[in-house]
């Protein structure tokens, strides 16, 4: 079963979803279940959300930044809308239970590091700390 999981996971994870039901439904096929596997992707479920939910943040807080570092380029609409985006998606992707395990601030650091050295011209902003929680980026804010 392991060799199906590594060369045809899709093919996998419809006959594992199969036996599951089974199971569910009473059916006696436990020794046909590929439960290390299972149960490595379910982990996996969770720490990709979680993977989800950080990236999306990172992003929201990227353009953000773009648009305070360099107010007056053309492009501050486009990127405060990519914020919004951004921070929907986070939103989306966020559970309760993730709120332990973000660091904000270390995604902070992680989005002034990815600011571009300048735009049109002008150096990027000298900004150390972030001025916004977890809950103004998941929320309704603009």
């Amino acid at each position: 079963m392991s060799d199906l999981y590594d060369t045809d996971i899709l093919l996998w994870s419809e006959q594992q979803s199969e036996l599951l039901r089974g199971v569910a439904s009473g059916e006696t096929v436990n020794d046909q279940i590929d439960w290390q596997n299972i149960v490595e992707e379910v982990e996996d479920v969770g720490r990709n959300a979680l993977r989800a939910c950080r990236a999306q943040l990172l992003q929201a807080l990227l353009h953000d930044l773009k648009a305070e570092a360099w107010s007056l380029s053309r492009d501050v609409p486009q990127w405060r809308s990519e914020a919004r985006v951004a921070r929907i998606n986070a939103a989306n992707a966020y559970a309760p239970s993730m709120r332990q395990k973000i660091d904000l601030a270390d995604i902070y650091a992680k989005a002034r590091r990815a600011l571009p050295e300048s735009t049109d011209g002008h150096r990027r902003c000298r900004c150390r700390r972030c001025a916004v929680t977890l809950d103004d980026l998941l929320g309704d804010g603009p």
